[in-house]
């Protein structure tokens, strides 16, 4: 038979949203967030973690975070990874590094010894294990994006942007030891630096270029919620403290 059968059309599932068009509201609900973080903090922390659950809260889903970090954020069939970049100009940014976990080919591969491999077959195996986290990931979900935050030291600008989470062809890179002894790949197209790994820790970073449509904010800098009145604005009575035995009368711990 040489011809295929036709089949009925099954809608596709759709994302919440276009790669990197966040919602109308998605800018106003994440000032609110950083304002909040800035003025009960008094300190400009945010963490990796941080993100991912503010991420998560704006865009209505669920945060679980997970070993592998490609599916911390999930919301049907859309999985998110997020990452977090410190940057003078935020919405200038032009290249992120986007530190990714540790991958060992000394772990998955059974290798004794990466300093004699050749280099580029040592990081078509680092690629490689890249690559099938990323493919465990998408045999669950339809969507996989990574959601980057690049935020300035003192937390009042960032820019915000969504890339897709993807597969590399190997055979697309070619590898080569820094001065540094770090493994580098570079695209063998236009011989642009995409990944770092560094044998010290197995530590593998991206290099991607961050796209010109993003969303960037500025904030006005709050004033800090000191610690008496937040107290006040709870209502927080001494009643609320409550001292646990920690022994017996004789001073013996209790024991299961």
């Amino acid at each position: 038979m040489d011809r295929s059968p036709k089949l009925r059309t099954v809608e596709k599932y759709r994302p919440p949203y276009p790669l990197n068009s966040f919602p109308e509201e998605f800018a106003g609900r994440l000032g609110e967030e950083l304002v909040y973080l800035l003025a009960s903090r008094g300190a400009p922390r945010l963490a990796g973690e941080d993100w991912e659950e503010i991420f998560a809260r704006i865009v209505g889903a669920q945060w679980k975070p997970s070993n592998v970090g490609l599916d911390d954020i999930v919301l049907e069939q859309t999985a998110w990874g997020a990452k977090t970049i410190k940057h003078a100009n935020p919405a200038e940014a032009k290249r992120v590094r986007l530190i990714s976990g540790r991958n060992s080919p000394v772990y998955s591969f059974g290798d004794r010894s990466v300093s004699q491999c050749d280099p580029d077959e040592l990081g078509e195996k680092v690629l490689a294990i890249w690559n099938e986290r990323v493919a465990a990931i998408r045999a669950k979900y339809r969507h996989v994006r990574t959601v980057v935050l690049v935020k300035s030291p003192d937390l009042l600008e960032v820019s915000v942007f969504e890339l897709d989470t993807v597969i590399y062809p190997p055979e697309a890179f070619r590898w080569s030891w820094n001065q540094n002894d770090n493994l580098e790949g570079v695209s063998r197209a236009d011989g642009e630096h995409r990944f770092t790994w560094q044998p010290h820790g197995s530590q593998f970073t991206l290099i991607e270029s961050a796209p010109d449509a993003r969303l960037a904010i500025r904030l006005r800098q709050p004033p800090r919620l000191d610690r008496e009145t937040i107290l006040r604005a709870i209502e927080f009575a001494p009643d609320w403290i409550q001292t646990i035995p920690s022994g017996d009368p004789h001073g013996h711990l209790f024991e299961d």
